[in-house]
């Protein structure tokens, strides 16, 4: 048995687990896809202290190096539920295992938001992608959309514009809302076209691939298709916390409803990073999460502090 259990392998998880291990717990961490997490979408990070630039994937594998030097136990796994037995808590995988520990971090960070258009699952690898790092290279030489206004569909149509012939930036709102310096970098490049206020309304296919957008104008209604070889899809983020709930409380949006303290209802259940109620969500935010929530699991487990260990 583990003394705490770390659900997620992104950033706020692999910083809990340093944490924990360098205060003299054991610890095991489960991660259902890959080590890292929403970073190791970004070709470039800028803004971690310390560090001029680097890619996610390679803050990503220094971090998971550094945890599993520390001594941290790491296993692929999908956790399907977790059981509060009191003194220990049971965490259920999808290999049929059951880890008990005695207390449990919750980190397991957000996934993509889809458009919602019929066929669009089918599409995913096939002319729809959310990550201009992994496939941006298919698209060299070529048209494609970006769906979305923010600072993440900015960053991807600046990696993709140097890559493609054509970048068609289609923003559902009156206005794009990422940062002005991620636009005007954008904008300021003559293959990059920008259309706000119009809807994605359908997805136009030949022979099971993507050849075009059908795109609604918000104030006149008018359609039209807008030819291209593959959309990126970058209309935010949705925590996958449901198998929690009983657990941890969830807000209207379904994050977890804890604050900077990062304690739930349940003795000995904490939670870190982007799957948390919280106004920031950054590489440094969740690394700061990973450590509070750390140090008062540790907390918790010493028994140094009678009654602090969840939120009532």
């Amino acid at each position: 048995m583990a003394d705490i259990i770390v659900i997620g392998g992104g950033p706020a998880g692999m910083t809990a687990a340093l944490y924990a291990l360098r205060n003299g717990k054991s610890v095991l961490i489960l991660e259902k896809h890959g080590f890292g997490g929403q970073i190791t979408y970004s070709p470039k990070v800028e803004n971690w202290p310390g560090t001029a630039q680097m890619s996610g994937n390679e803050f990503a594998d220094a971090l998971l190096d550094q945890v599993m030097a520390q001594g941290a136990e790491v296993d692929l796994a999908e956790v399907l539920r977790v059981e509060d037995r009191g003194e220990t808590k049971a965490v259920f995988t999808d290999d049929g295992k059951v880890h008990e520990a005695k207390a449990l971090i919750i980190a397991t960070g957000v996934k993509h938001r889809m458009l919602g258009l019929p066929g669009e699952n089918e599409l995913v690898g096939e002319g729809i992608s959310f990550c201009a790092v992994c496939d941006g290279d298919f698209y060299s030489g070529q048209t494609v959309c970006v769906a979305g206004g923010g600072n993440s569909a900015l960053q991807e149509a600046i990696l993709l514009a140097g890559k493609c012939s054509k970048v068609i930036m289609l923003q559902d709102l009156p206005e794009f809302t990422g940062e002005k310096k991620l636009q005007d970098i954008l904008f300021a490049r003559e293959n990059v076209e920008k259309r706000t206020g119009v809807k994605i309304t359908g997805l136009e296919t030949e022979n099971g691939e993507l050849r075009g957008v059908t795109v609604e104008t918000r104030e006149s209604g008018e359609k039209e298709t807008v030819a291209c070889d593959g959309l990126f899809v970058a209309i935010g983020l949705i925590p996958e916390n449901e198998a929690f709930r009983e657990l941890a409380a969830l807000n209207s949006y379904g994050y977890f409803d804890s604050d900077e303290g990062c304690t739930t209802k349940t003795p000995g259940v904490f939670v870190a990073g982007d799957c948390r109620s919280k106004n920031v969500r950054q590489l440094t935010t969740a690394a700061g999460d990973g450590a509070t929530a750390a140090l008062a699991a540790c907390r918790f487990i010493d028994g140094q502090c009678q009654g602090l260990g969840y939120r009532g």
